[in-house]
């Protein structure tokens, strides 16, 4: 008879305790250690000079890439993501907060995939087949070869894998199925980990793509333990403001493709619809000559996307302004509102500052600094910025502007949109791209080109 003793396993990071401790001793995170139970058993040793290898080894030149064919998804932004569809074989993991979309695009590429021919066993554990249908006829995705299964049950899920053989295997969601033979409620740590490991075993043993749903955390981390992302061969998380249209699909882990691509798409009443220029849901419905907007070009993964930056300075009845951002890194405007007071010479100290991206997008990398300080300065002073101008650069303490990545990547862009113009920093000595290029060394340099009309000292 198996003897059974119980250890702690750590959510974040699996490190094991053989008891519970309040942190855990290998990512210093409190409160992550839980507790399991194991069944021991005897193991036969033998040594290492006696064990035979269960399969020789092979040159890396004669390794068949027979598994590394991809097959689209038919949805192209998400084929874009994956690095050009799924392999077989491969198990994806694709989390998001509720209502982001992921049963809907997950129930568009199935569709997508049945029409090719392939058959798809979509295995809903949250829903009845009843919700999922309704779902199905919402999107008309309704073709023959896509199979439809109501279980939460591992092995249940491995019976109609057994017996279905599909290509393409989706359980939505990893969180709410559970193993009868494992320890634990349905989304505790030793039930994921193990429903995960069963699930990705069978993905790779018959060749079957395989794509998990997984729930995320108030954080907006992916619940359940680290584990789990290192068990599957890419994870992607779906992004956007349930206010807004905007969705984004970013892969995070791609064994077979690049990490940080990104895929857009707008949410419709008749599902998700990629968006091969999602620019235009950023910029273009601001009236022309408004104060406090500027544009700027940026990079979602390796595609650039013309966004559009908005301000609205005020005075203040305070006796400490407010800094607002909302889509924009709350701390980086308080820090540029300081660059522009003491390297500007723009008075903002009795001013509240409100500053906003458009559209839903989240904009956090320094190639925004130039623009959110052109927009709130152009607030300030009531002073436009040219209707055709992009801003590109980030801003120093010192109140330098610094060269960003890929500048010649987004100059591009920009000139293939048909703006005119672009502030650049002085550093830039790249192809204008046809458009005529405002070079800025300082801050006050790029507000002076920058803005018609404004007088900036002693406002």
């Amino acid at each position: 008879m198996a003897k059974t003793k119980t250890r702690s396993r750590c959510a974040d990071c699996g490190h094991l305790e053989p008891r519970w401790v309040g942190r855990c001793p290998s990512c210093q995170a409190w409160g992550t250690l839980h507790e399991e139970t194991v069944r021991a058993s005897p193991v036969a040793h033998r040594s290492a000079a006696g064990a035979a290898a269960a399969t020789p080894a092979t040159p890396i030149a004669a390794v068949s890439l027979d598994g590394d064919r991809r097959t689209p998804t038919g949805i192209g932004e998400l084929d874009r993501v994956l690095g050009g569809g799924l392999v077989p074989g491969s198990v994806t993991l694709l989390g998001g907060e509720p209502g982001a979309g992921k049963s809907t695009v997950l129930l568009q590429a199935a569709d997508a995939l049945a029409g090719r021919g392939l058959s798809v066993l979509y295995v809903s554990a949250e829903e009845s087949p009843g919700q999922v249908r309704m779902r199905a006829e919402r999107l008309s995705t309704l073709q023959d070869g896509l199979l439809l299964a109501a279980e939460a049950d591992v092995p249940s899920i491995l019976g109609l894998v057994e017996h279905h053989d599909p290509d393409v295997l989706i359980v939505d969601s990893v969180q709410t199925i559970r193993h009868p033979d494992v320890a634990g409620h349905a989304g505790g740590v030793t039930q994921v980990r193990d429903c995960a490991a069963a699930l990705t075993a069978t993905a790779k043993q018959r060749g079957m793509a395989t794509i998990l749903v997984g729930h995320v955390t108030k954080d907006g981390q992916l619940a359940g333990p680290r584990v789990l992302e290192h068990l599957v061969d890419a994870v992607c998380e779906i992004e956007g403001d349930r206010h807004h249209a905007l969705r984004l699909i970013r892969a995070t882990k791609n064994r077979f493709g690049a990490v940080g691509e990104v895929g857009c798409f707008e949410m419709t009443d008749s599902g998700l619809v990629g968006l091969d220029d999602a620019g235009r849901l950023f910029v273009g419905e601001t009236p022309s000559g408004t104060a406090g907007v500027a544009v700027t070009i940026a990079l979602e993964g390796r595609r650039p996307m013309a966004c559009e930056v908005q301000a609205l300075v005020d005075r203040t009845p305070l006796t400490h302004p407010r800094r607002v951002a909302s889509g924009l890194d709350a701390q980086r405007l308080s820090l540029l509102v300081a660059v522009l007071q003491r390297r500007a010479n723009v008075d903002l100290q009795q001013q509240d500052v409100y500053a906003s991206s458009v559209g839903g997008v989240r904009l956090a990398e320094p190639a925004v600094d130039l623009a959110l300080c052109l927009a709130v300065a152009s607030s300030r002073t009531d002073a436009p910025v040219g209707d055709d101008l992009v801003v590109l650069g980030e801003v120093g303490l010192a109140g330098e502007v610094r060269l960003v990545s890929q500048t010649q990547r987004r100059l591009a862009e920009a000139a293939r949109l048909g703006f005119g113009g672009a502030v650049v920093p002085a550093a830039y000595d790249g192809p204008a791209y046809g458009l005529q290029l405002q070079r800025a060394r300082d801050l006050s340099g790029a507000l002076t080109v920058g803005l018609k009309s404004a007088r900036l000292v002693g406002v």
